[in-house]
């Protein structure tokens, strides 16, 4: 390698530093001045967040990495990497499994010659701390063989240090710009948290960013399984509040006579069985969060006690007529229409208007199409940890599948069925799932492992039904035309068969109810 094509290779880098890049373009950048140097298949810039590692960015790797976590105590070569300190390369024939056997984005290779051959890579240091681990990975053994790619490496790391910090200070720099606090970088990083980098997500981000900052009262919206819950967690950690209890509860799971109970406490003798004092939910949450989920399910006269509560934080114990003041802040979550509850009349405007001072809405995974893989790839290593198996990838095929699917169970739905998955295809390597601590050195998923004909009875019967020239003609709209019409037949057809049951119908299809519902208003079916 020559003098200049290693200066063709970091000037621009050296120039990037000056310029108004994105995190994402500027790391992108980075990994592909560094594939240009050395030849490496792939390469990966992951954060040390606690006992974690966290992808960044990747460059010829699975598209699934980026949504992985990496916990170090399960990758010997990540702790090692850690420990050195410096730039260090794991010989062809070391018996420490590799993180990304399989992971490779393949060229040709059968599955079974993806596993990792040649490694090495170094720790990023900022402020005389590891920021993170730089690593390169070959199929071919031996390619880092040469003492020099080794010294590069080393030689890279500084440079790589210098993007990753003027990619953190710009990202510090936003944050200011938004008023938000950085609590959450003082926070442990926890183990679920919001995935994805499309459109609407980093839209997301940035309002629950510029929220947080704030003690407005946040109302978040979203279908089933969309992950509200943790748009909530989000807005917790990013605030000033984070060192402070977030307490939740579910309303739609309290009955009507312990709601008043649970959430704002009890004296001893308020009821039969009240045995002794009891603070509640809002005490509890005093100086912190209070997520109340499921927020449309509450009744009219228990939205009036808790309105007072958002308008004064003062409170009073069920049987008692001494004040209590709290602080706190309220995010609540729904997957329904609350301003068309208000219309109906099982909703008070005033609650709601109380409660909808900053709307926040969790994408459905279908307004997320890019995300689908990243998150897949968050369940698959979820799974292989779980299952202590060596890898878990999934094929071309699977990939496509997932892509193509709507989604209507939205996020939790993918995380099933990745689940499910995972067992089938386990199921395949001669019972090795059934045998205690088997270890499997790649999975790979496929079509058939994340669905199967018996799943889908009721639109296999369906389908079966079509006459065949309505199942090969589109109507004049096109495709999407046609869709809604095969969908439209498929829960016409299921509802009639349950005589009008909603719950039964969601069973036969595999939805959730009010996700059918939701799905019949807008295919203008009435129930029958």
């Amino acid at each position: 390698m020559t003098t200049s094509h290693i200066l063709n290779a970091v000037s621009p880098l050296i120039a990037d530093l000056a310029q108004d890049l994105s995190e994402r373009e500027r790391l992108r950048r980075l990994l592909a001045a560094l594939r240009n140097l050395l030849p490496a298949d792939a390469v990966a810039l992951l954060k040390l967040e606690g006992e974690w590692l966290r992808p960044m960015a990747i460059d010829g790797l699975m598209p699934d990495t980026l949504g992985r976590r990496f916990r170090l105590g399960e990758h010997p070569r990540f702790a090692q990497l850690l420990a050195a300190g410096q730039a260090m390369r794991f010989e062809p024939d070391s018996p420490l499994p590799d993180p990304y056997d399989g992971l490779v984005a393949h060229k040709g290779q059968a599955i079974s010659e993806l596993h990792v051959h040649d490694c090495m890579g170094c720790v990023l240091q900022l402020g005389g701390l590891p920021w993170g681990l730089l690593t390169l990975d070959a199929l071919e053994p031996g390619r880092f063989a040469d003492p020099a790619a080794l010294a590069m490496l080393q030689a890279f790391s500084n440079l790589a240090a210098a993007t990753v910090a003027t990619a953190e200070r710009v990202h510090q720099l936003s944050q200011l710009a938004r008023g938000a606090t950085g609590a959450a970088t003082a926070a442990a990083p926890q183990e679920r948290a919001l995935q994805g980098a499309s459109p609407v997500m980093r839209q997301l981000q940035k309002d629950i960013a510029l929220v947080a900052a704030s003690d407005l009262c946040v109302l978040i919206t979203g279908e089933t399984g969309t992950g509200k819950e943790l748009v909530a967690q989000a807005v917790h950690a990013q605030s000033g509040r984070a060192g402070k209890p977030m307490v939740s509860i579910n309303c739609a799971a309290l009955p009507d006579n312990l709601v008043e109970s649970e959430l704002f406490g009890h004296v001893r003798g308020a009821f039969t069985g009240a045995l002794s004092e009891r603070s509640g939910k809002f005490e509890q949450a005093h100086q912190g969060t209070l997520f109340l989920d499921e927020v449309g399910e509450l009744s009219l006269p228990v939205q009036a006690k808790l309105l007072r509560v958002l308008q004064s934080g003062q409170l009073q114990r069920l049987g008692s007529d001494r004040e209590h003041h709290v602080d706190v802040r309220v995010i609540a979550a729904t997957n329904r229409d609350l301003a068309a509850e208000v219309r109906a009349g099982r909703m008070r405007a005033d609650f709601y208007h109380r409660l909808n001072v900053y709307p926040l809405n969790a994408p459905p995974l279908r307004e997320r199409d890019s995300d689908v893989l990243q998150l897949a790839g968050y369940f698959l290593e979820e799974n292989r940890s779980r299952l202590r198996l060596g890898g878990l990838r999934l094929d071309a095929a699977a990939q496509a599948a997932l892509l193509n699917r709507s989604w209507s169970g939205n996020v939790r739905e993918l995380e099933h069925c990745i689940s499910r998955a995972v067992l089938r295809a386990l199921s395949r390597h001669d019972g090795s799932a059934s045998r205690p601590g088997a270890r499997l050195r790649i999975v790979t998923l496929g079509v058939a492992d994340l669905w199967v004909r018996s799943e889908a009875p009721a639109a296999e019967q369906a389908a079966a039904s079509l006459e065949p020239a309505t199942a090969a003609a589109a109507p004049e709209g096109g495709l999407r035309a046609a869709v809604s019409a095969y969908e439209r037949q498929l829960v016409s057809a299921s509802l009639a068969r349950h005589q009008g049951s909603w719950a039964a119908a969601a069973r036969e299809l595999q939805l959730d109810r009010a996700n059918l519902q939701r799905l019949a208003r807008r295919l203008e079916i009435d129930r029958p």
